[in-house]
């Protein structure tokens, strides 16, 4: 597999047409896989997001007209699209996101795919309820109907699946949306389009801008035109939106940094694979990634003796390549973030036992070695931050309250995972974890699309649930309708 000589450029859709956006030079993106040259996208401005609300606002008509049974056809037709270039998007992820082509990429294909193909189902089985009246003549139920033009604003990292959540259950619902993705991975974003298109969704129902975050991010936020926001992404993106969202419903997915115990009776093989796993899987850039990985003191050496055999056996390589387990990070920004914490980590006095910088002989600067780090306290930002990479950082600890006391010191509560074989211990640790999501003797990376998942009230990792019908629940308003049967004469 070869990259393009040229590099493919990237339009606006607004209303049904591909357009050149209004920010003037389009913005020249590089592989960080290879280094050549990848897109050139589009640059959307405020008079864009004008443009793309009013075409959303019109979408609406034909959207709640049509039945629940006629958006479940469409999106499977969006899903069926899709599947019918399931290798050509795998290829460009590779390419522009840098998640290995054969065990990561073609897996999110498939995952999208199947998100349409249940937002379908769900539609078609929305359902709300009838209420006992008080009185006689009262006839009480309830309906559920689209919340209007929904602006949805994704990430870089699963430039596919994650946006496939929102834009699945809107359509199941008779949303219109109006949508940002990243600026990073413009080449699934259009692709996405394209299935919508090939789909027959009614013009203007989906409208894709690109261009700088703040301008049009933040003009897409604070549009009255547009009645409710859904975001994946970092927690200060996810205050920014919401305080520019301020009185709109928001479903919010944002940063993570969840802890993964491991007590003294885990099943410590299964424990380390699964944790370097949760690590180094598409380059550790996760919202739900194993960041940070509390052990036993008493099994401590045990366990990180098999965590570096697991990091050894990651291959780092070109993500097209057969036999590459791990590719790049996506983008600069990401890699110098991982820089940081790793060095702030060795000057608190951490060591590093495995990895620990930039790989030197690879195309570009962004592949990053698996990386592991030991003697790591609760001062350190891989403990009370994002990382985003492929760090794991081992923290001791002496029983299960001092446990509960570490896992308590980052803010962030999107996820956990719980190593034990003692049930009740099990079910204790995991209502006392104030995250949104906790496994038990499995990966806190792992998750079913079609369950909830989302931030612990007040961590700064979300608000609402994504995930199967909770989706469309959240993307959808109950409105309560009361009759009066007048007595027979």
């Amino acid at each position: 597999m070869t990259t393009a000589s040229e590099p493919r450029r990237v339009q606006l859709r607004i209303g049904g047409e591909w357009v050149a956006g209004d920010g003037g030079e389009p913005l020249r993106l590089t592989s960080p896989a290879t280094g050549e040259p990848l897109a050139l996208v589009e640059q959307g401005t405020a008079a864009d997001v004008e443009r793309a609300v009013a075409c959303a606002r019109r979408a609406l008509v034909p959207l709640r007209r049509m039945t629940a049974f006629e958006r479940a056809a469409l999106c499977h037709g969006v899903a069926d699209a899709l599947a019918a270039r399931r290798e050509r998007v795998a290829r460009d992820l590779a390419l522009e996101q840098g998640k290995v082509y054969a065990t990561e990429a073609l897996g999110e294909v498939d995952a999208a795919v199947s998100m349409y193909r249940d937002a379908a189902e769900c539609g078609t089985r929305l359902e709300s309820s009838v209420h006992q009246s008080s009185e006689a003549r009262k006839r009480v139920f309830t309906i559920r109907q689209p919340r209007g033009v929904y602006g949805v604003i994704t990430p870089w990292n699963f430039p596919v699946t994650i946006p496939s959540e929102y834009l699945s259950a809107a359509l199941a619902t008779g949303n219109a949306v109006v949508w940002k993705p990243s600026e990073w991975t413009p080449l699934a974003a259009r692709h996405l389009m394209e299935c919508f298109v090939e789909a027959g969704v009614p013009e203007g129902a989906l409208n894709l801008l690109l261009g700088a975050p703040a301008e049009v991010g933040g003009t897409l936020a604070g549009h009255p035109g547009v009645a409710a926001i859904g975001l994946t992404g970092s927690t200060r993106t996810g205050d920014a939106v919401a305080a520019a969202a301020a009185g709109k419903p928001l479903l919010l997915e944002l940063g993570g940094n969840g802890p993964t115990i491991v007590f003294a009776d885990a099943d410590l093989d299964r424990a380390a694979a699964q944790a370097a796993f949760g690590s180094f899987a598409n380059a550790g850039q996760i919202c739900n990634s194993t960041e940070r990985i509390l052990v036993q003191r008493s099994v401590h050496d045990a366990f990180v003796e098999r965590l570096l055999d697991a990091a050894r056996a990651v291959r780092l390589g070109s993500p097209l390549a057969e036999g590459t387990t791990m590719g790049p990070l996506t983008n600069e920004p990401t890699a110098a973030k991982v820089d940081a914490h790793v060095g702030d980590a060795v000057a608190r006095g951490a060591e590093i036992v495995q990895g620990g910088g930039r790989a030197g002989d690879l195309p570009t600067a962004l592949y990053y070695e698996p990386t592991v780090i030991v003697g790591v306290d609760e001062t350190m930002l891989v403990n009370r931050e994002e990382t985003f990479g492929p760090v794991a950082p081992v923290l001791a600890f002496e029983d299960e309250a001092d446990a509960l006391r570490l896992a308590a010191t980052c803010r962030l509560g999107l996820n956990g995972s719980v190593w034990t074989r003692d049930l009740s211990r099990a079910l204790r640790v995991a209502e006392r974890l104030e995250t949104g999501t906790v496994n038990v003797n499995e990966t806190s990376a792992y998750w079913q699309p079609h369950t909830p998942v989302g931030g612990f009230t007040g961590s700064g990792s979300g608000i609402g649930r994504l995930g199967g019908m909770q989706t469309l629940l959240e993307m959808s308003q109950l409105k309560t309708i009361t009759i009066d049967v007048e007595e027979a004469p």
